[in-house]
């Protein structure tokens, strides 16, 4: 006894279980951070080019046959960036980029970047899908316009929010630039022409080339209105249509579908949040 204490029952701190137990915590942590980590490359590049930088590979540049491009501004962007704040503009970009990017992951797709407002995606790589990739996009970009009917600037109640899209199907090689931040990047004149699909086409139409109508012909249900001869900067002359609709066998997503308005969250809340 001292001072009316039993020494013999004071707790003792066992050193070697505390020190188990921070070496727990630090390796959870550590891998909740590699989680995050993977995500985020898994995002930024297709997993098969993923695992191969990872394995301190070289991913060689590869030829693809025929994939499909789609592209997408919205209508009247410059004058609505003119007349806004930076964080209303990119509030609108972040709430539109998230309603497409959870509506491209029910299609067999690659987002391959967006800048600006310009949002692009590719089906046919990096994994062949034989000749699906026409349907895939075709599908999504129908979806992806039935998803902005009624949708309004979200800053702007009563301005309507509008894209403009084009489709183009042919070759391309697709590879990793960069070693800093590498991209998977697309080259070939399939992708110009794809772009100038979408520049000159019209608000929530999707403006198809014929490539992409023959491909889409061949797997049938598609209906199509012709546009007629479109003078294209860098090509000339082509013969192009509007993809309207398709035949039943729609690809169920969810029974009502994301809008817009689902995603009407500012962004400095999700960055306090994240």
């Amino acid at each position: 006894m001292l001072a009316g204490i039993q020494i013999e029952n004071i707790p003792q701190v066992n050193s070697h279980q505390t020190f188990t137990h921070s070496i727990e915590q630090s390796t959870q942590k550590l891998v909740a951070e590699k989680q995050k980590s993977d995500l985020l490359l898994s995002r930024m590049l297709p997993l098969p080019v993923l695992r191969s930088l990872r394995a301190q590979r070289a991913v060689p540049a590869e030829a693809f046959d025929a994939v499909t491009i789609f592209f997408s501004d919205i209508v009247g962007f410059t004058s609505i960036s003119a007349s806004s704040t930076p964080m209303e503009v990119i509030n609108m970009l972040n709430m539109l980029y998230r309603l497409f990017d959870e509506k491209i992951t029910h299609y067999d797709v690659y987002k391959v970047e967006t800048i600006g407002d310009a949002y692009m995606v590719v089906s046919g790589l990096p994994q062949r899908n034989g000749n699906r990739h026409a349907s895939e996009i075709a599908d999504m970009s129908l979806s992806l316009l039935r998803s902005l009917e009624g949708a309004c600037v979200p800053h702007r109640p009563g301005a309507p929010l509008m894209i403009r899209a084009g489709v183009n199907t042919g070759p391309c090689v697709a590879g990793v630039v960069g070693t800093t931040m590498p991209r998977y990047c697309l080259f070939g004149d399939t992708i110009n022409t794809a772009s100038r699909m979408e520049s000159t086409g019209e608000a929530m139409k999707i403006h198809i080339s014929y490539t992409t109508k023959i491909a889409l012909d061949e797997i049938g249900n598609y209906e199509f209105e012709t546009r007629g001869p479109v003078n294209v900067a860098g090509k000339g002359c082509m013969e192009t249509y509007w993809l309207v609709g398709k035949v039943g066998d729609f690809r169920s997503e969810s029974p009502r579908g994301p809008q817009l308005q689902d995603y009407h969250n500012n962004l400095m809340e999700l960055l306090i949040r994240s």
